[in-house]
This record gives structure tokens, C-alpha cells and sequence, in this order.
């Protein structure tokens, strides 16, 4: 497979680049969240059990950037800031189901007590 570079890194096949764009620890949760609607920061701080204040921020900046995710600021006192899932987001959202699904079926071939299902 071709190595390419894109923005002065070297990538060496699409999933490590695919995976450098929404992979990690906490991407993908973000995005799964986002999937049924907007969400203002306190909301995705809530249901994203264990993230820092700085990581969420800075994968939203990444997330934005990269244009998986929309931010949206209301000119309204106290300051509004919204956050949606933009096209781009939602093309990922199958192969992020398909990663949660395959992770259940390791989890119950593994014999976990996990009470997420």
C-alpha cells in the first residue's frame, strides 16, 4: 500500500489514517452521543462517564476541526454553545456500530458481567 503524508504526518495505510481522525479513547463516544441530536458540553460531560474537562475539549476542538461535529454559539447571555454531528459524522456512525457491536460479542465470549446490555 502507498504511504501518503497529510498535514506534514506520514500515513502508511487509510485505517491508520481513518483511526488518527476518530480513534481513542473518547471520539467515537462523543459521536455516538451526538448521533440523535445536539448536545451542549455540560450534556456530553454528563453522559461521558470519566473525561476531563480538558480532554473533552480538546477532542471537540479535534473533532471540529477535522469536520465530524458542528459548534454552534447562540449570542445569548449566559453564553449557549451547541454541538451536532455533521455529515461527515455521520458516515462514521456504521463503523462505529459495527466496532461497539464486535466489542459486545468479545465481551460475552469473554464471560464479563457487563451491564451496559
Amino acid at each position: 500500500m502507498p504511504e501518503f503524508l497529510y498535514r506534514d504526518k506520514l500515513y502508511y495505510n487509510p485505517v491508520e489514517f481513518a483511526m488518527d481522525r476518530i480513534g481513542g479513547t473518547w471520539k467515537m463516544p462523543i459521536l455516538w452521543r451526538l448521533k440523535d441530536g445536539a448536545l451542549r458540553y455540560s450534556e456530553l460531560k454528563r453522559g461521558i462517564k470519566h473525561i476531563t474537562d480538558k480532554m473533552l475539549t480538546t477532542q471537540l476542538r479535534e473533532l471540529e476541526a477535522e469536520g465530524f461535529i458542528h459548534r454552534e454559539v447562540y449570542p445569548v447571555v449566559p453564553p449557549k454553545v451547541e454541538y451536532s454531528i455533521t455529515e461527515r459524522g455521520r458516515n462514521c456512525i456504521p463503523v462505529i456500530e459495527t466496532i461497539r457491536n464486535y466489542g459486545l460479542a468479545l465481551i460475552r465470549e469473554s464471560g464479563i458481567d457487563y451491564p451496559g446490555e
